[in-house]
């Protein structure tokens, strides 16, 4: 799944998609591009609204494995998870068929970002993914536009 950021930052994006997973009982990875991006994801996600928090670890916590939501650099999947969140132009795993859904997070201010995402969907349809593109309408629900 494709979702094409606009007029929104991830910060904002992420936790309800984070949300809507885990209502669904989904476990979920979510790979950063660097370390320092994971904590301010961390931090972010235990903040970002005042009447809850979405529960989750990082990959360098010792109860990584129990996280129903992990953030990592790194490609692993120690918790289990069936979800996967690519954030920062991080690669799709080698193991992604492994995965019920990877989900690209593309910042569609960042011209770069949205090449490479044209890329990676040229690449999972070669590689016979079914392949979805969202993107926010006027009101901000996502719509499927392809």
């Amino acid at each position: 799944l494709f979702y094409h950021l606009q007029r929104q930052p991830l910060e904002r994006v992420l936790p309800q998609l984070l949300e809507r997973s885990v209502e669904r009982g989904w476990r979920v990875v979510v790979q950063a591009s660097s370390d320092e991006r994971v904590d301010a994801l961390d931090g972010h996600l235990w903040t970002y609204r005042d009447d809850s928090f979405l529960p989750h670890g990082t990959a360098r916590d010792s109860e990584a494995a129990s996280q129903p939501i992990l953030l990592t650099t790194s490609d692993h999947n120690p918790n289990g998870a069936k979800v996967r969140f690519l954030i920062d132009g991080v690669p799709v795993p080698a193991d992604a068929k492994d995965y019920d859904r990877i989900v690209l997070l593309i910042d569609g201010e960042d011209e770069d970002a949205v090449t490479a995402a044209r890329a990676r969907w040229s690449e999972a349809k070669a590689q016979g993914f079914e392949v979805t593109y969202w993107q926010p309408d006027e009101q901000g629900r996502w719509v499927k536009k392809a």
